[in-house]
């Protein structure tokens, strides 16, 4: 069995996150989820280098390999409402793609709500899943942090090769990359209630402004621009063929590409 390792890290808020690390894991979100069930405590983080898949090898069956790239899945237990979940997701993926782009020369971007683009390539996502202590509070939310990290994307920074050196052996730079996703997260944490702050810089790095998606109404499916996404609420803006302007709340209705072709992104100043 292997062994569980422990590290505690500080938040921005100088707040306690204990991170238990793994070699690889079929999935981070699974046991994080039996550990908030189990009573753990707020931001308490699993993290794996790795994720165990399977994959078919015809007559002989299926045979396991572990797919390298940074998987964490973090407990938090905060006072916000369910309808606030949605701009929590859009600020996960802000403090993502923000800790990703200081890893990378590539475009880093984003898709409704949360999918992580490198040069147009999804390569990641980050979702949510929670337990509602009655109607209005959690007992607990799950943030999943995945992302492949390709060596010709994401090559090791000269300060990531001293920090694994002399931190410790046993470093990986997916896990110096996963502290550093943790630091932007939790920097931006305090803010979800008032999110202008962070929607801000979602905005700017939302991919999809422009393209045509499939969305799905009922048993009908129909071809629409997209035009944005609401600040407020996170709903996907989009156009129809005769100009109507609607507000998309689901993802499950919405066929997202998994290639988009990159855009310039938006300066500061615009």
């Amino acid at each position: 069995m292997e062994e569980k390792k422990i590290v505690t890290l500080r938040g921005a808020d100088n707040s306690v996150i204990n991170m238990e690390i793994h070699k690889d894991l079929p999935s981070v979100t699974r046991l994080a989820r039996e550990y908030a069930r189990n009573g753990y405590p707020d931001r308490y983080v699993v993290f794996s280098d790795g994720k165990k898949r399977r994959k078919s090898t015809g007559k002989r069956g299926t045979e396991s390999y572990v797919e390298p790239g940074m998987y964490m899945a973090c407990i938090l237990r905060p006072s916000i409402f369910p309808s606030q979940a949605p701009l929590l997701a859009a600020m996960s993926a802000t403090a993502m793609a923000i800790a990703l782009e200081e890893h990378t020369t590539k475009q880093i971007g984003i898709g409704w709500v949360s999918g992580i683009y490198c040069d147009g390539v999804r390569i990641g996502d980050v979702s949510i899943e929670g337990k509602l202590d009655g109607f209005t509070t959690y007992e607990y939310i799950i943030i999943t942090f995945a992302t492949k990290l390709d060596q010709s994307s994401f090559p090791p920074r000269l300060t990531d090769m001293i920090r694994k050196v002399f931190e410790s052996e046993n470093t990986s730079i997916s896990m110096i990359i996963a502290r550093n996703v943790l630091s932007k997260f939790f920097k931006l944490y305090p803010t979800v209630k008032t999110s202008k702050r962070f929607m801000d810089t979602y905005s700017k790095k939302f991919i999809m402004r422009g393209k045509t998606v499939k969305v799905t109404t009922g048993t009908k499916k129909s071809s629409c621009k997209v035009l944005g996404v609401d600040p407020k609420n996170c709903a996907l803006i989009v156009e129809g063929k005769h100009g109507n302007v609607e507000e998309i709340f689901s993802p499950s209705s919405v066929s997202i590409p998994r290639r988009i072709r990159p855009i310039k992104m938006r300066s500061e100043n615009e």
